[in-house]
């Protein structure tokens, strides 16, 4: 199994209290996505900060990164893709933790794009729940022929999640946030969400506001509030 890495920020109060894993889309990297830790330093002065790269080079960037192939031609290459990838995600977290000496509960995951689906797989799949997952411009990965109590059957945790989308994003229509959305909460995953008004497929000002104000509140409250 492939390892991974990627670019890392310490915490500004050092010793880490939370792992924030950030999970780029697809044709980009880990340096893609790790200065929204700067960003968020201020609101999570405990939190250390990674942004691993994804495991295949990308078909569509040479110099880019793919957690999974996309054709757009196979119905249910997401499904497949997440399931693919989940196995050396998991033991990334698991050794970052480890590394970190912190509890499963004092992780938190952050996606984009292709990101987001595998951010949702994982951590609704995890034995202990993540203290959040913040998803952009992403959608709940299922299979075509989805057995709604199969599938319900493989959730394992219920994070609090927090999905933003532009609402002109031509990549993955903005219908995608309020399919997930429902998705989850049909699963009984506590879920808020933010439409960013006359952003595509991206992140704003705003959609980076509400996911470190998310996480914030999220790693601060006590288990089970």
């Amino acid at each position: 199994m492939a390892e991974l890495d990627g670019p890392r920020l310490e915490p500004r109060a050092p010793p880490a209290r939370q792992l924030i894993v950030f999970l780029h889309g697809y044709g980009a990297d880990g340096n893609d996505l790790i200065e929204i830790g700067r960003a968020w330093q201020g609101l999570l002065p405990q939190a250390a900060f990674v942004s691993p790269h994804a495991p295949e080079p990308c078909a569509q960037a040479p110099v880019g990164r793919q957690w999974f192939p996309l054709t757009f031609r196979d119905p249910d290459e997401r499904w497949t893709g997440v399931n693919k990838a989940a196995p050396v995600l998991t033991s990334f977290l698991d050794a970052e933790l480890k590394r970190r000496n912190l509890a499963p509960s004092a992780l938190a995951l952050v996606g984009f794009s292709q990101g987001t689906m595998l951010a949702l797989h994982v951590g609704l799949r995890r034995a202990t729940a993540p203290a959040a997952i913040v998803g952009y411009s992403g959608l709940l990965a299922v299979p075509a022929d989805v057995n709604p109590e199969k599938f319900a059957a493989e959730i394992k945790s219920r994070p609090p999640v927090l999905l933003v989308h532009g609402d002109r994003d031509d990549l993955i229509p903005p219908q995608a946030l309020f399919h997930a959305s429902s998705g989850l909460a049909a699963l009984g995953v506590p879920v808020e969400w933010h439409m960013s008004y006359g952003i595509g497929h991206g992140i704003d000002q705003e959609g980076l506001r509400h996911g470190g104000e998310f996480l914030a509140r999220r790693l601060s409250a006590p288990r089970g509030a």
